[in-house]
């Protein structure tokens, strides 16, 4: 094997929703193979103190400020960024949130928000990344998805319909823009110990729930989605298109 495929040096990777949990872990794992990265959040001083670290680290970080439910803003972020510093290389569409109602009782405004944060917010980026890429001939594009693309729980019916759309979209980025040179894939995470998931990794009865669930028996930890996402992100998957990687521990298998 030639370990160069999976080589990110002279690329950059925007991560969108990186100033903490999955989307922070993967900015830094892009950065140890060898990635610029560039940082996004709505929090300015969030994506500060996350551009810091990381740069404490030896790392080649930007931050860039922009709200992914606004198509406009997204757009000119986006362009602003390409011609001031250079190319995006790979994108990292990550930004998301949840909200726990039963679905009977679910607020309309909620649902509506969750169908900006986690699905619009995916088309609003990738187009506007996507745009520069295609002029360029090559581009990677990782949409990040999650175990419920696959698999509903109780009390997150909207969030569910999203992460479905995600995996959908991916799907429908890779016909369009494969032939553009770009490969659009999708990463699933499982149950990961995440600040999104506070409540339920401090909830003792979930978490013994999910050991017996989860054939690895536990909570994944952030670190662990690295690799997929290098794999994703680099020429090791130079023909791999549209499909959506799981990593959670064999929950999807597993009855």
């Amino acid at each position: 094997m030639n370990p160069s495929l999976f080589d990110l040096s002279g690329k950059r990777a925007l991560i969108t929703g990186s100033s903490q949990g999955i989307g922070y872990a993967l900015a830094r794992g892009l950065a140890q193979a060898g990635a610029e990265i560039v940082l996004n959040g709505r929090n300015p001083e969030k994506l500060a103190a996350a551009g810091s670290q990381l740069r404490s680290e030896g790392f080649t970080v930007h931050e860039l400020v922009f709200d992914v439910t606004d198509h406009e803003g997204v757009r000119s972020a986006v362009d602003d960024f390409e011609a001031a510093t250079g190319p995006i290389d790979i994108l990292v569409n990550n930004a998301g949130m949840q909200h726990r109602t039963p679905l009977e009782d679910f607020p309309a405004d909620a649902f509506e928000r969750l169908l900006q944060t986690n699905i619009a917010s995916v088309f609003h980026v990738g187009q506007a990344v996507a745009r520069h890429m295609i002029k360029r001939g090559e581009g990677k594009i990782v949409n990040i998805c999650s175990v419920q693309t696959a698999l509903a729980r109780p009390g997150i019916a909207p969030y569910t319909a999203t992460k479905g759309a995600v995996a959908n979209l991916t799907k429908g980025m890779a016909t369009d823009w494969a032939k553009y040179g770009l490969q659009c894939n999708g990463l699933a995470p499982g149950y990961f110990d995440t600040p999104l998931n506070a409540a339920l990794v401090n909830d003792p009865e979930f978490s013994a729930w999910l050991a017996k669930r989860t054939p690895a028996g536990r909570w994944g930890k952030v670190e662990e989605l690295v690799g997929a996402c290098v794999f994703l992100s680099s020429m090791a998957s130079s023909f791999v298109n549209g499909t959506t990687i799981f990593v959670d521990g064999g929950i999807s298998a597993s009855l």
